[in-house]
């Protein structure tokens, strides 16, 4: 099993959505966080220059069968992708055990 994290534009966040449950990962959990990017130019909207500095993201956290990694990953590349900078990262962790706590189920059968 693998854990995927990625964190992503907020405006993509749909399109890898329905990216993730075409690709039958239907769980997932996510949160809206500001990181700290590459970009050190503001961005100029209407004459008026904002901060970039400060991104607004989100993160999935996505646990995943060894059949599902890669699928997985080239939905979030494919529907977050915009080829400008900030489209965001991937890592994957390696994950030792997954308990499902109404069934007590382990392992990846937990992870259906």
């Amino acid at each position: 099993m693998k854990k995927i994290e990625a964190i992503i534009r907020k405006s993509k966040f749909t399109n890898v959505k329905k990216a993730l449950h075409d690709v039958e990962v239907n769980f997932f959990s996510y949160w809206d966080v500001t990181g700290v990017g590459n970009e050190k130019e503001g961005h100029v909207y209407r004459g008026v220059t904002y901060s970039t500095t400060d991104i607004q993201r989100r993160y999935l956290s996505i646990v995943v069968s060894e059949p599902f990694v890669e699928r997985t990953i080239n939905a979030i590349i494919e529907s977050a992708y915009t080829g400008d900078v900030g489209d965001g990262k991937i890592f994957i962790l390696p994950v030792e055990e997954a308990y499902r706590i109404r069934t007590k189920e382990t392992g990846k059968t937990s992870l259906n």
